[in-house]
């Protein structure tokens, strides 16, 4: 049985994979994702992530299909209080930005379509410099004390802002951020290393880094003159025509056939074994798909393999 981490200063405890609801009501119908829901818990899974506006960006969707997707999930299943459920607020078409009347509005709307009456981890998806941090933590505070929101965190934040957040929570006695989602893989350091990551450490907060697989780059798919057909092949195939992107591969080959496992395992593995990182996102549109992702759960990787493959990602 795969132990569970502690995320960060909170009381929740999480499957060492977030799976990613990016791709339900999107490259994956209800049913392909109620298979992948079923897999994932099948094997201990308990942590998946989503956010109001997936997938507002196809055509025809309105966002919150993903959300709805989980809801009826959960209901058909009756499993909610096994799972850990992380949904987002400011980027969904009808609720956009984070003033304190949009993130209640947004929290309210989320519950109906994930049908629960609360949601366990609350991110800011995008922060928004022009509100306040007392604005936004005041009004992610009024959801905890009802009991709608059990946990708040944030993404693509800066320093300074996740600082200030910290800061007023601690010098007004309000709900206190406790992870962390930033943009953050083998191939993208420099979106989370340095000032963010730091401040996370010392701050006791629990990253769960997105793009954990660089959009599919580092499942090995992607390579430098390989056509792939996906709607992600643009965006990992630009990593197959750098000199770091081919480095990082070539030593993710080596590593993943010495423990006879996928190249995603071993990238995952990378990445779960980096200071503050609790449990990365990955998503699957098939039941297929999983195993290379829950191999992070089981695959540890040695200091020299990890030694290698920070050098080869510099």
């Amino acid at each position: 049985m795969t132990s569970l981490r502690k995320l960060g200063s909170s009381d929740l405890e999480v499957f060492p994979l977030c799976l990613g609801g990016n791709v339900f009501g999107w490259t994956a119908d209800e049913p392909q994702s109620f298979a992948v829901l079923d897999a994932y818990t099948e094997a201990g899974g308990n942590f998946i992530d989503t956010a109001d506006s997936y997938s507002a960006w196809v055509e025809g969707n309105v966002g919150g299909e993903s959300e709805t997707v989980i809801g009826d999930w959960l209901k058909a299943r009756g499993n909610r209080a096994d799972i850990v459920i992380a949904t987002k607020v400011s980027q969904h078409p009808d609720f956009q930005g984070l003033t304190a009347a949009n993130i209640k509005a947004a929290a309210d709307a989320s519950l109906r379509r994930l049908g629960t009456d609360h949601i366990d981890l609350y991110y800011t998806h995008f922060d928004k410099p022009e509100v306040p941090v007392e604005e936004i933590v005041g009004a992610l505070d009024e959801l905890v004390k009802a009991g709608k929101v059990r946990n708040i965190a944030a993404s693509n934040i800066s320093a300074k802002r996740l600082e200030a957040s910290l800061a007023f929570s601690d010098r007004e006695g309000l709900a206190r951020y406790v992870a962390l989602q930033p943009h953050y893989n083998l191939v993208s350091r420099d979106t989370y290393e340095g000032e963010l990551q730091n401040l996370a450490e010392r701050q006791g907060l629990a990253a769960v880094p997105y793009f954990a697989l660089a959009a599919g780059f580092l499942t090995g798919k992607y390579r430098a003159g390989t056509a792939v057909d996906s709607p992600r092949a643009q965006g990992a195939g630009k990593h197959a025509e750098t000199e770091r992107g081919r480095r990082v591969l070539a030593v993710l080959d080596e590593i993943a056939s010495a423990h006879a496992v996928p190249v995603a395992t071993a990238a995952l593995s990378w990445l779960a074994a980096q200071p503050t990182v609790t449990a990365p996102i990955a998503s699957a549109r098939t039941p297929e798909q999983l195993p290379a992702l829950l191999g992070v759960a089981e695959l540890t990787l040695t200091e020299e393999e990890l030694g290698r493959l920070t050098a080869a990602s510099a």
